[in-house]
């Protein structure tokens, strides 16, 4: 359906009070051939404004309001894919957005791994840090909840994930000089600034191939939590280099039962 748009839509005080030289009144209305009725032109209540426009008045047409759907639509009709295995729903959504996605995945997976690994150790019976294996069994549980909220945003943008190699993690993470809990945060904060800057990757690749979409769901999704998670992690490795190796150890792991069973 074509829509065309009168040379102007007019405002008009029920009242009939001047309303200056950006308004025309009821006669100015007639002169510039908008039909207007009289009863149109006054309220129940005698004061408010209504707007009038005309139809079939002229067939010049604004720029910028005139809307032509299946003219414009033609083109994209013959976009619309018809093989089985291509998807329909991709709209300017490039290889290398699509390629940066499953590597964000994919690191998203081998954190995951590794925090884990050090759940698995401090839940040993000679470790019986319980605190800081309920933290790491978190950890592992929201990275892998990242990688599969990556997994479902490639697939609504048509994309197709693949699912690369993940390493292998270390089992033992206890330290001579650093103990255990003090060297496992540290590896922690180092990962987590290492998925920012993968993610800040992400983000520069989607402003490249100036995919808006795909920028707005790195920065709401992601970034303000990386920040978060940093700042806590830093506060705990700053925290055990105070306490030491010995008891504060335990009091440590305590605070972070607590902590958790707070929220909880």
């Amino acid at each position: 359906m074509l829509l065309k748009a009168a040379p102007a839509f007019s405002l008009l005080n029920t009242r009939g009070d001047s309303l200056g030289p950006l308004f025309s009144s009821a006669s100015s209305l007639s002169n510039n051939n908008l039909a207007v009725s009289p009863s149109i032109l006054r309220s129940k209540t005698g004061s408010g404004f209504l707007v009038c426009a005309s139809k079939g008045v002229t067939n010049k047409s604004l720029i910028g309001v005139v809307f032509k759907p299946f003219e414009e639509v033609k083109k994209e009709l013959n976009l619309v894919p018809t093989l089985p295995h291509v998807s329909l729903a991709r709209q300017k959504f490039t290889d290398e957005s699509e390629a940066a996605i499953n590597q964000q995945i994919n690191v998203e997976y081998n954190v995951s791994y590794v925090y884990h690994a050090m759940f698995a150790y401090f839940d040993r019976d000679n470790v019986a840090l319980k605190g800081l294996a309920n933290f790491f069994k978190e950890s592992s549980i929201e990275e892998r909840e990242h990688a599969e909220k990556l997994m479902e945003y490639q697939n609504k943008r048509g994309g197709k994930v693949k699912l690369h190699s993940i390493l292998m993690p270390l089992s033992e993470f206890d330290h001579t000089e650093k103990g255990d809990a003090l060297y496992a945060m540290e590896l922690a904060l180092c990962l987590e600034k290492l998925t920012n800057e993968k993610l800040l990757n992400l983000h520069s690749v989607a402003d490249r191939n100036n995919d808006v979409q795909l920028v707005d769901f790195v920065e709401s999704e992601f970034l303000a939590e990386q920040v978060e998670s940093i700042k806590k992690i830093s506060e705990y490795v700053a925290q055990l280099r105070r306490v030491g190796k010995g008891h504060g150890v335990w009091h440590f792991d305590q605070m972070l039962l607590r902590a958790e069973e707070a929220v909880a």
